[in-house]
């Protein structure tokens, strides 16, 4: 089977387009978020979408049935035509690629940075405003600790990696005099 990423794309893209020409997008962002969670319950798999006796129809049909009133017309219909083509799985993925379009839309961007130690709110927001005028995007910050840096930071922003810590320093160093 295709790996999840790729078969999320052209439903995420699609749903996207949806809620952007029906100015849904925040909408469509939450309802998927919910179908998302109610999909990734280990219960459900196993006792609906793992279910052999039920068609992809059903499948989709008690998904909606799950869903209730926290998704719309728009949701439950894009619900249907997942299930229809046994795609039910694949939503939490869908969701996700979702979101990665509305922060691209939205010029915003998620960046995660691993330190060797904790950094203080100043330094966050030193590096947050540096990477806003270097990627031209609104920056959300998480962070993570990793004494093996030895010290340094690794920022990771979508597909950019930035390793600016003393191992990797030293690893590049190392591959430099190897050469």
């Amino acid at each position: 089977m295709a790996e999840l990423s790729t078969v999320a794309r052209p439903y995420a893209k699609a749903a996207f387009e949806h809620a952007v020409e029906n100015k849904a997008l925040a909408d469509w962002s939450g309802m998927l978020a919910i179908v998302a969670q109610v999909v990734a319950d280990d219960d459900l798999r196993r006792r609906v979408l793992g279910n052999p006796r039920l068609s992809s129809a059903q499948k989709a049909e008690a998904l909606v049935d799950i869903c209730g009133d926290a998704v719309d017309d728009g949701v439950r219909n894009f619900l249907r035509l997942v299930g229809q083509k046994g795609r039910l799985a694949a939503l939490p993925a869908i969701a996700e690629q979702f979101e990665l379009l509305k922060a691209q839309q939205e010029k915003r961007m998620d960046v995660n940075i691993v330190s060797a130690f904790p950094l203080d709110d100043g330094q966050q927001e030193k590096l947050a405003s540096a990477l806003a005028k270097r990627l031209n995007r609104e920056i959300s910050i998480t962070t993570q600790v990793d004494s093996t840096l030895l010290g340094g930071v690794i920022l990771r922003a979508g597909d950019t990696v930035i390793d600016g810590s003393v191992r990797g320093r030293l690893n590049r160093l190392h591959e430099a005099l190897s050469a």
